[in-house]
């Protein structure tokens, strides 16, 4: 039998989900050439190259990629015994790292946290704000426990890596300025804000969540400001520069009073929010914990739906 060494997995794992060596050794906090180094043994260990050129960059082979299956179940073993001597040594005390988009903490992390306090005072949970990509890519590098995230550009069901689980479905409602001439008008309809300036992000989910919400009721929204942040985005509608769609979950913040917030209940758009924890660690005895008081968060809120 071959002697595996799991860092070079974890190497070969880390080129597959960023693609080029620079960004596989900057996730991992090696150097370029370390990797390289690194891969190259891997390939006198199997026999067989695990990376060919491709134009300036690297592409990986099909021995690379059966390996890569093999290595996913290895890895996801090692969880789970992980999380099963987790449970003889530590039970109910210890720290869960949570990766979380920004509309997450207040609604579903900051809650959850609270329950556990009552619950399992033993258990701290740490909080790291993350972009909705960023939150997928720190739990695959082992830097967060847990993600909360969303469930659009979320891995696919069949990515042995994540395991993921719904949270609740958040309805998108549209921000206008106060004095805007539909801000009362009853059953008010997405594309009744065809023509108007928007703001919305200029590339990630939320980019792709408007663009797709608006194709849906017939129009390309027109953007006027780039923005992502939310308090930068009602600022923005306040100022009367433009219109947004809006999470509910961050309406209820403390951002909208200077905004008109609309349902928009006949076109319905939504998004979904969802908890992801990498394979074989979601039976470790702190993950159930933390996923049992987020799903409790998640029922406590009264403007979004539980899945």
């Amino acid at each position: 039998m071959k002697d595996w060494d799991l860092r070079k997995l974890q190497i070969l794992r880390a080129l597959y989900d960023t693609g080029t060596v620079t960004a596989a050794a900057a996730a991992l906090r090696m150097t370029p050439s370390a990797v390289s180094q690194q891969l190259s043994a891997l390939s006198k260990q199997i026999g067989a190259p695990v990376i060919e050129a491709r134009g300036r960059g690297v592409r990986l082979t099909g021995a690379a990629h059966v390996l890569l299956r093999h290595a996913e179940i290895v890895f996801a073993q090692l969880e789970r015994a992980g999380a099963e001597l987790d449970g003889y040594a530590r039970g109910d005390s210890g720290e869960i790292r949570v990766g979380t988009i920004a509309t997450g903490i207040a609604r579903l992390v900051v809650p959850a946290a609270a329950l556990l306090r009552r619950t399992a005072p033993g258990l701290t949970v740490a909080v790291r704000e993350a972009e909705a990509a960023e939150a997928y890519d720190l739990l695959a590098a082992g830097e967060v426990d847990l993600a909360v995230s969303l469930a659009v550009g979320a891995p696919t069901s069949g990515d042995p890596r994540f395991v993921l689980f719904p949270l609740l479905t958040d309805p998108l409602d549209i921000a206008l300025p106060l004095g805007h001439a539909l801000a009362a008008a009853p059953g008010l309809r997405l594309a009744q804000l065809a023509g108007e300036p928007w703001i919305f992000g200029s590339r990630g989910p939320w980019r792709d969540i408007t663009l797709t919400a608006c194709a849906d009721a017939g129009f390309v929204p027109a953007q006027a400001h780039a923005a992502a942040d939310w308090p930068a985005i009602f600022s923005l509608v306040s100022a009367g520069m433009g219109v947004a769609l809006v999470p509910r979950m961050a309406t209820g913040t403390g951002l909208r009073e200077e905004v008109a917030i609309r349902g928009l209940e006949a076109d319905r758009p939504r998004r979904r929010v969802v908890a992801a924890v990498r394979g074989g660690s979601e039976d470790a005895p702190l993950v159930r914990r933390v996923m049992g008081a987020l799903r409790q968060a998640a029922q406590l809120d009264p403007f979004v739906q539980v899945d």
